[in-house]
């Protein structure tokens, strides 16, 4: 019965928001650009009422003291089975990627489990430059490690066919030979070797899972940007993931890295053929783990992040970047969504990942729709207090998973205390909010752009992401980001071409956008980057431990 209680609550809310709506727009009759406004809103609702409904649920769960125990609890025993940790790279630092792994191994050879893993490292660059910076990375890990338990395998592929999801699915194929389990990492993860015992031991307990992993933090961060972005990241899903662990069970999400994979039916279930027109996937992760749901295999998410980190983009032109290359491929869903064999879940799963950036679009459409509306007479009969009301309703579902999650912490002092205790949680929240409130409308706008680019042929591909702190120059910020400085331009005078107090009523999308290359510079400069660190905002509890 989780199944439809949930959508109970989901519908609960979307009808409550639609009210509203309609006593926003209906005095003084209909406008063209109010129905407008009204259909592309709707589009919107279905993720809103997702948010809110997860995060509500998750709420619940965790203040009745039902959230998972830590993943860095107690270790387990040393594993029966064979485990390869897998490093994907491709023109990485991978000296760096290297260093983060010394830790996991070195705990768990003193965990005594040394002799039940072994590290493969993953190479599809192609560069001469980069493979031969690798290659000595590498030789040189290797030596150093060379009297210790656990060996260190190297294997390069000259043609990269499939991007990573080919490079996994190339290793299982012809190097995992005496392996039962996968651990996949990124080239910026980080996992405890507790967090990975543990992962273990709950595979072998079970042997319907296929795939298991714990929500993923970010590590501590020098950028600002990436700093405080996080921050609210970490609040909100602990929340969004418990809540949708309760509906989705055992037919949950998978996020291609920082997770436990069963060898022998991730390779009969979840290899990736080309789609229809020719093209790799790119998205792969999810597509992945519904097809293994409709093997009848498992796929968990633990609602806890303990000894699972990975780098966040360090910059906002970062981080757009990345999420174009996401968006493409989320994008592709559209052609597997009739699939057949899917769950239901799992095409909700396909679905959900689409509307993630679908929603961008729909949302700038409410933006000019709005604007129009205002500059041409209309919604004057509006009442400010329903429009008030409908803004804050729906600005309370949208962003509930992260807003909840600051309230646990303040809930539970102990929690809080893992961040600096309440004060530094209210305080790290309420700068997080604001960052929230700038950064948005920028990520709103590239996404929509992008995803009407996206059929003329903007397709981005599988490229390194910058995971180092350089700043962003005025001229990058602002090669990027005119756009968005045009759109908060054309928007505002829309708006002043209206009269009376409508662009008041707009300044919190309108002025964002208008912001947006100061807005990158800032949260970029190492300057304003130290004197957050310096003032213990926004830490994280690797950071207070």
């Amino acid at each position: 019965m989780r199944r439809p209680v949930f959508i109970g609550v989901c519908l609960v809310i979307a009808l409550g928001l639609l009210l509203l709506m309609g006593r926003v727009l209906a005095p003084g009759g209909w406008t063209g650009w109010e129905v407008l406004l009204l259909l592309a809103w709707l589009g919107t609702l279905p993720w809103t009422a997702l948010c809110a409904g997860n995060a509500l649920i998750g709420f619940g769960l965790r203040l009745a003291g039902r959230s998972p125990a830590s993943l860095d609890g107690a270790l387990a025993g040393p594993p029966d089975r064979s485990t390869a940790i897998i490093l994907c790279l491709r023109h990485e630092d991978s000296a760096a990627a290297l260093r983060n792994l010394v830790p996991l191994l070195d705990g768990l050879e003193a965990a005594g489990a040394g002799h039940r893993f072994t590290l493969w490292l993953l190479s599809d660059s192609q560069e001469a430059a980069a493979v031969a910076r690798e290659e000595a990375a590498v030789a040189a890990f290797a030596t150093l490690r060379s009297q210790r338990l656990i060996p260190v395998r190297y294997r390069r592929r000259t043609v990269n066919h499939g991007f990573k999801a080919g490079n996994v699915m190339d290793f299982l194929d012809h190097h995992a030979a005496g392996h039962d389990y996968a651990l996949c990492l990124d080239a910026d993860s980080e996992m405890t070797a507790a967090a990975v015992l543990r992962l273990v031991a709950m595979m072998e307990a079970d042997p319907r899972l296929a795939i298991l992993q714990p929500l993923i933090a970010g590590r501590p961060a020098a950028t600002a940007f990436t700093r405080i972005f996080q921050f609210g990241m970490r609040a909100g899903m602990r929340v969004w993931a418990s809540g949708q662990d309760w509906w989705q069970g055992d037919e949950g999400p998978y996020w291609g890295h920082n997770a436990l994979l069963r060898i022998a039916p991730f390779r009969d279930h979840a290899r990736l053929e080309p789609l229809p027109d020719g093209s790799h996937i790119l998205s792969h992760d999810q597509i992945e783990a519904v097809r293994l749901h409709a093997a009848g295999w498992k796929v968990r998410c633990l609602p806890d992040d303990a000894g699972s980190l990975e780098g966040n983009p360090p910059t906002l032109p970062d981080f757009l970047i990345r999420d174009q290359r996401w968006g493409a491929g989320n994008m592709q869903y559209w052609a597997l969504l009739r699939l057949p064999g899917l769950r239901p879940v799992g095409r909700w799963q396909l679905l959900q990942a689409i509307l993630l950036f679908a929603s961008s679009p729909l949302w700038l459409v409410l933006l000019l729709a709005a604007v129009g509306n205002v500059a041409t007479g209309g919604g004057a009969a509006t009442e400010a207090a329903a429009l008030g009301a409908l803004l804050l309703a729906n600005w309370l579902a949208l962003y509930a998973p992260k807003l909840l999650g600051y309230a646990e912490l303040l809930f539970w002092p102990w929690r809080a205390a893992a961040y600096g205790g309440r004060r530094a949680v209210a305080r790290g929240a309420l700068a997080e909010l604001v960052f929230t409130a700038f950064c948005d409308p920028l990520v709103m706008a590239d996404k929509a752009l992008f995803l009407l680019r996206l059929p003329f042929g903007a397709r981005p591909g599988w490229l390194p992401q910058n995971r180092d702190s350089q700043g962003v120059r005025w001229r990058d910020a602002a090669r990027l980001l005119w756009p968005q400085a045009v759109l908060g331009g054309l928007s505002l005078a829309g708006l002043l071409a209206g009269g009376g107090t409508a662009w008041l009523w707009g300044l919190p999308v309108v002025l964002p956008l208008l912001l947006g290359i100061p807005f990158a510079v800032l949260t970029a400069h190492p300057g304003f980057s130290g004197r957050l660190r310096r003032a213990g905002l926004c830490r994280t509890p690797e950071e207070v431990g």
